[in-house]
């Protein structure tokens, strides 16, 4: 993260803000306790990360009609266009980091991580 924390933090940003609009980005609206499980970031955590956002204009909550006390986290309009600009510039940092290191290097870091991740869910 070291290497990529500038280019997010550069947008106002924050790791957390980040992990957020990637999962929504990635898996459309979803409940806070859903968007802490695939972000890894504790429930009372999360309340303040969605509170802040929500301030922002980076994320909407809307209470669901049959139960008021869920509510559906949704990316904003200007949050969509966030991911557009910050997955180029990643993109960029990626395509650089392989260039330095070579394409089999990452390759391999990343198989290494998928297995490291699948034997910690076993």
């Amino acid at each position: 993260m070291e290497r990529f924390r500038p280019l997010i933090t550069a947008h106002g940003l924050t790791e957390q803000q980040w992990r957020v609009i990637r999962a929504l980005n990635e898996h459309g609206p979803m409940e806070p306790r859903h968007i802490s499980d695939i972000c890894t970031i504790s429930s009372p955590s999360m309340a303040g990360v969605l509170a802040r956002m929500e301030s922002m204009d980076l994320v909407t909550k809307e209470r669901f009609a049959e139960d008021q006390r869920r509510v559906l986290v949704s990316l904003t309009q200007s949050s969509g266009e966030l991911v557009r600009v910050i997955s180029r510039e990643l993109e960029a940092h990626y395509r650089a980091l392989e260039k330095k290191v070579g394409v089999e290097i990452v390759e391999r870091v990343y198989r290494a991580v998928d297995d490291l991740i699948a034997g910690l869910e076993e």
